[in-house]
């Protein structure tokens, strides 16, 4: 016959066992399986006494004996700079993703912001245009400082509004959806216009010399004129200079293929676009504090950094974009430049006027101790 066993078989429980009924622990079961913090907890049991009557329990039920471990509290890791910041691009790529699923398939609408991926070729195969770095290397037109000046990137465009692409690609982008590839040929006249026989100008050497320098001409050099026109010298020959100043895509058909690969939809990015767009490099961007206020005037703080720069024409192009192509929602636009007070320097003079002052001080001190 087998013996039901009570709590009071425990070893060592004593008047302790009453404590333990009170608490729910009136089998030896619950007692072999309950953990050290929950006898701790209980009135006149020690952490030397719970351990004893658990292994007791246990030893009673043919459990082996195992080291009883005390329960704690685990505190949450701090998450290290490399977790946090991996952790923001997971965020960032999962909205993108949101953001490309919402707008697969779908058609431009006019007026949209949106971003191009382009690349461009002449007839001749060659590649002049390209919205990466990558694909500026491997096209052999990499240049380090159009990189800085954020050149190898996608084009931001207004859908169906002249200004930022030529008249082909205006028209072609309007009837395109979101992440459809497509490859078309421009023509001259919609792509960098034909030929201008009148934009080509024959030029003495010695006058070439005056405009420019000094110096005498090169080969492809870039030269402006008065007019501010700028054109290329194409040839040297019979004491003269030739000028160019078509396009040098200028009566070449264009092969582009493009991608709309998302839509700028908040007010913050669409500003930050049209800064881009002026060459302010995205990393100094968020330098700039700006504000909407009464009337939805737009302030913008230069940082120090800039301040120093003529700003002029950036200023005034960048308001004339933000208005033309935001109206509803800019008005007037206001920039501020804080120049901070300097500490006036001390002058030699003063510095010696004040070591003075410090030894009369000093001297004044010392005699009228030694006068007490």
């Amino acid at each position: 016959m087998t013996r039901t066993m009570n709590l009071a078989d425990v070893q060592g429980l004593g008047k302790k066992e009453e404590t333990l009924r009170e608490a729910g622990i009136d089998t030896v079961e619950k007692l072999a399986n309950a953990s050290l913090d929950d006898l701790v907890k209980l009135k006149g049991i020690g952490k030397a006494s719970a351990e004893k009557f658990i292994t007791n329990a246990k030893e009673l039920l043919g459990v082996s004996k195992e080291p009883i471990l005390e329960e704690t509290v685990t505190k949450p890791v701090e998450p290290t700079l490399e977790e946090k910041l991996q952790k923001e691009i997971d965020e960032e790529v999962k909205l993108l993703e949101q953001k490309k699923k919402k707008l697969q398939g779908k058609k431009v609408g006019e007026g949209d912001f949106v971003l191009l991926k382009i690349t461009g070729r002449t007839q001749k195969g060659k590649i002049f245009r390209v919205s990466s770095e990558e694909d500026a290397k491997k096209a052999g037109i990499y240049e380090e400082e159009k990189a800085k000046q954020g050149y190898y990137t996608p084009e931001f465009v207004i859908v169906g509004k002249p200004g930022f692409l030529n008249e082909g690609l205006t028209e072609t982008v309007r009837e395109m959806e979101f992440f459809v590839k497509k490859s078309v040929r421009i023509p001259p006249q919609k792509a960098f216009g034909k030929r201008d026989p009148q934009k080509i100008e024959r030029i003495g050497i010695a006058k070439f010399r005056k405009l420019n320098e000094g110096k005498n001409p090169e080969y492809g050099q870039e030269f402006t004129n008065k007019k501010g026109q700028r054109g290329t010298v194409t040839n040297i020959t019979q004491g003269k200079v030739i000028v160019d100043y078509n396009h040098p895509l200028a009566g070449q058909s264009i092969d582009y293929n493009l991608e709309v690969i998302d839509r700028i939809e908040t007010f913050d990015e669409k500003i930050e676009y049209f800064m881009l767009s002026k060459g302010i490099p995205k990393e100094n961007i968020k330098e700039f504090v700006i504000q909407r206020g009464k009337d939805n005037e737009l302030e913008i703080t230069i940082p120090k950094m800039f301040l120093f720069q003529n700003l002029t024409y950036l200023k005034f192009g960048l308001a004339m974009d933000l208005q033309t192509h935001m109206g509803e929602e800019i008005g007037n636009v206001r920039f501020i430049e804080i120049y901070e007070k300097m500490p006036i320097p001390t002058s030699p003079m003063d510095s010696v006027q004040q070591k003075i002052e410090d030894f009369e001080k000093e001297h004044d001190h010392d005699h009228e101790h030694n006068h007490d």
